[in-house]
Formats: C-alpha cells, sequence, structure tokens
C-alpha cells in the first residue's frame, strides 16, 4: 500500500513541541477497500444480497530510542469503521524483540494457524461459514511475546497472556476472570545450508497450554502445530497439521479438532497467480460410543491478478460438512468475485 499521510509526533499535539527532531518519531496511514460479488450453490443457495464492501484503515507509527533500539506500534481498524487490534514492538538490536499485543492474532501459534500458500484467501475463508476451528493460542488476547534473533535460519517466540477468555483492556484498567494464564512457544526454521535449492524451505512448529482457572468441568487445554512450506521457483508447496485438547469433560461436548491441511501456488508472473488448497477438520467428542466424529472437507481453487493498486480475485470453494454439521443443508459451495484497492 502507498502512504497517505506522514506527519511529525510534533504535530500531532501542541504538547509535543519540545520534543528534539532527532528523537521525533512519524505516523502513517493505510488503507484499502474490498469489493466482492458471492454465488452460492449446494445445500444452502440462498445468498440474498450477493454484494459485499470491506474497508480498512492500519495506523502505524514508528520512532527510536537513545540507545538505538526501534519501537513500532500498528492499530488497525477494520469494517464499518471497527477498532480491531494494537500492537506496539520494540527492537532490541542483538538480544532480540518484544511485543506486546492486544489480539491482532500476530503473536504465538495463532501466527501460524494456516500458512498454505495461495492466491488469495485459505479454504475455509470464502462465504461458506466453516466455522473451522483452528489454533489459536494466546494470539486472540492481550499478551507479551519475545522473539530471539535469527540465528542460522532459526528463531524462537515465546508468548504470555496473563488471563485468558477475556476482552481487551484499555490503559489503566484491568479485565475480569478468565480461564487463567496462557503460555505459547514457537519456533520458525529456514535450514537453508548455505545452499540455493533449501532457501525456500521453512519448518515450523509450535506448542499452547492454558489452565482452568477453577473453572468446573474444564482441564487444561492444549493445543500444537508443525508444518512446512518450501518455495522453488515460480512454485509453493505447503503441508501442516494442527490439534486442538479443548479440555472439555462434559459427555456430549467436543473432546478435540483436528487439522490437516495443503496448498500449492503458482506464480505465473509478478502480477499474476493461481492456487488450490485443502483442508480437513475432524471433531471428535468426550463420549466416542454414542457420538460419532464428524469430518469437515473444504478444497479452494483461486485465481489472482495485480494491477497497481488494484487486485482481482477468484474463488471457487466447495465444503462438506460445514459447521461440523451433516445435515444436506452443509455440503456448500461458493464462488466469489472480488476487486480491492489499496492506497
Amino acid at each position: 500500500m502507498n502512504k497517505l499521510t506522514k506527519v511529525g509526533l510534533s504535530a500531532l499535539c501542541g504538547s509535543l513541541a519540545t520534543i528534539s527532531a532527532a528523537n521525533a518519531g512519524e505516523m502513517t496511514v493505510t488503507g484499502g477497500v474490498d469489493m466482492s460479488w458471492v454465488s452460492l450453490g449446494g445445500g444452502d443457495a440462498t445468498s440474498g444480497n450477493p454484494i459485499g464492501m470491506g474497508s480498512n484503515l492500519t495506523f502505524t507509527g514508528s520512532g527510536e530510542l537513545d540507545n538505538g533500539w526501534t519501537f513500532g506500534i500498528t492499530v488497525a481498524m477494520l469494517n464499518q469503521d471497527a477498532y480491531s487490534n494494537t500492537a506496539i514492538n520494540i527492537d532490541m538490536g542483538g538480544i532480540g524483540s518484544l511485543n506486546l499485543n492486544q489480539g491482532d492474532s500476530g503473536n504465538g501459534i495463532d501466527a501460524l494457524d494456516d500458512k498454505m500458500p495461495t492466491a488469495w484467501e485459505e479454504p475455509w475463508g470464502n462465504a461458506l461459514g466453516t466455522g473451522v476451528q483452528l489454533v489459536r493460542g494466546v494470539g486472540p488476547q492481550s499478551n507479551v511475546q519475545y522473539k530471539t534473533p535469527t540465528v542460522l535460519g532459526t528463531n524462537i517466540t515465546v508468548a504470555h497472556a496473563p488471563e485468558m477468555g477475556t476482552g481487551n483492556v484499555n490503559d489503566k484498567g484491568y479485565s475480569g476472570s478468565g480461564t487463567g494464564s496462557g503460555y505459547d512457544a514457537t519456533i520458525n526454521m529456514n535450514p537453508s545450508l548455505g545452499t540455493e535449492i533449501l532457501s525456500g524451505l521453512n519448518l515450523f512448529v509450535g506448542g499452547h497450554t492454558s489452565g482452568t482457572n477453577g473453572v468446573q468441568g474444564l482441564n487444561d487445554r492444549y493445543e500444537g502445530v508443525g508444518g512446512i512450506t518450501y518455495d522453488i521457483g515460480p512454485i509453493s508447496l505447503g503441508y501442516a497439521t494442527s490439534g486442538i485438547s479443548t479440555g472439555k469433560v462434559a459427555a456430549s461436548a467436543v473432546d478435540y479438532y483436528k487439522n490437516h491441511m495443503y496448498g500449492v501456488a503458482f506464480n505465473v508472473n509478478d502480477d499474476l497467480s493461481i492456487s488450490y488448497g485443502s483442508h480437513e477438520s475432524q471433531q471428535g467428542f468426550v463420549n466416542m460410543t454414542d457420538t460419532e466424529s464428524v469430518h469437515m472437507d473444504m478444497e479452494s481453487w483461486q485465481i489472482a491478478y495485480t494491477m497497481g493498486g488494484a487486485s482481482f480475485r477468484y474463488a471457487m470453494t466447495e465444503v462438506t460438512n460445514a459447521a461440523y454439521q451433516t445435515a444436506d443443508a452443509y455440503d456448500k459451495e461458493a464462488n466469489v468475485l472480488s476487486v480491492s484497492l489499496a492506497f
């Protein structure tokens, strides 16, 4: 996206006028709009008004401390001018970085929920209301993450949320009780070993655990994810698997979710790309003798073309047993045409 505007912090408020130019930061604003047309088929072929519109604004600030550390802040506003999230990153140079995050899904294992290559969207993200359950960890909560410097193509992150299951909190405020604290850890590796052929290989693995805070009928929650992506020339390949142990103990409750996903994308040139993605998600219950597990299958063919600040995307997507429901009405398909304008 192109910069819409740039202002020094000294211009934002008269009380900041005494800040020297050497220490002043800057703020930029980027944004865009997405317009789509949806055509549904299969079990639920009624799409009503198929015209959709989404908008977003992202405010990004940056600055530098006297010791050379740099900091950045990102505030995102999404559809209908609704607040989304805030993230503050402090780059400490050779000792790594700290990120204070208010739920933008960029920290912990939430950043690894689906890293499969795609021309546009994930197979579960196109108009069909799949309700797929992916690993999230501390990502949706207010959390703090430490990231090591990258050494030999490898970095490690450790993230912590003091209380899971609570909403965003303003400064000088605090949340109510949730389900206890949560911890994430991830490892991302690019083991190129100095070779050109392995330069596009990436391996990732992550885990999460959180407590119950004494909530009745609930054990500790565990989540895990691992996968591989590989870029070779214009082709990108990927495969990953993940799982969630919900910690619920009631006989009719969902005990676990398992996910298997893969994708392949081909960059025809700098502007045109096509992809195919497949995602299988299994829902299992505590009492498997009375209730059978449910498999939800999704696949999507996509094509995307970029022309300057405009992007044109098309996706043909199918899902079986959407939202983990087995009735015929939950076998669906959708064709989505989208135009995006960025500034």
